[in-house]
């Protein structure tokens, strides 16, 4: 997993509440265990119509975001269906970063798996936040999850909280399988004793 320390970058203005993982990555695309191309089928019916023709108005279809590193986005995102297939087709796309008033539990904790940095602020902030989005790509923000703050293009900066545990392992590019491998000698270890121990088994 790649790491994640600081991040400047555009920022795409998604200002709806009750965004779900189907909004997010629709059903029909979760055929595959891959974590890599589903970026491609991110709000798959919000950016296309029905013969597949982007729709011009959905902002990650505008010039401006299309590469965007970080979402700002309304109350409760990612809500509804536990798939990680929602946070791998986010990454996919190229966002490192969900700024929002506040997620669905298992989205958010899905998002430090899979090595995006989801940001829950008061709605007063995340109202300045997508202002500051709005203004398109010659304003970037600036995203440090070692000092926990949020900068705007004017400078402006926010706070906010994110767990220790959690944050440890974005910062060193950790997920479950990486944490596991740093016990790797233990492990052994134990393994080893274990046969001698009860080499019937």
């Amino acid at each position: 997993m790649d790491k994640f320390e600081k991040l400047t970058g555009i920022a795409a203005p998604l200002p709806l509440i009750n965004v779900d993982t189907d909004m997010i990555i629709p059903k029909q695309f979760l055929k595959t265990i891959k974590r890599s191309g589903l970026g491609v089928n991110l709000f798959d019916e919000m950016r296309f119509d029905d013969n597949g023709n982007e729709i011009k108005d959905f902002v990650l279809n505008q010039p401006a975001y299309r590469n965007a590193e970080i979402l700002v986005a309304g109350d409760n995102f990612g809500c509804g269906s536990s798939r990680e297939h929602a946070p791998w087709a986010i990454k996919d796309f190229g966002i490192r970063c969900v700024i929002a008033p506040s997620f669905a539990d298992i989205f958010y904790n899905n998002c430090f798996k899979n090595g995006i940095l989801p940001i829950a602020l008061p709605q007063q902030a995340v109202d300045i936040l997508m202002k500051d989005a709005e203004k398109g790509a010659n304003a970037r923000m600036t995203i440090d999850l070692d000092a926990q703050t949020v900068t705007t293009s004017d400078g402006e900066v926010f706070s906010f909280d994110v767990d220790p545990f959690k944050k440890h392992c974005l910062l060193n590019g950790l997920d479950d399988i990486a944490l596991t491998l740093e016990k790797a000698p233990a492990i052994q270890t134990f393994e080893t004793q274990a046969q001698q121990a009860r080499p019937w088994v």
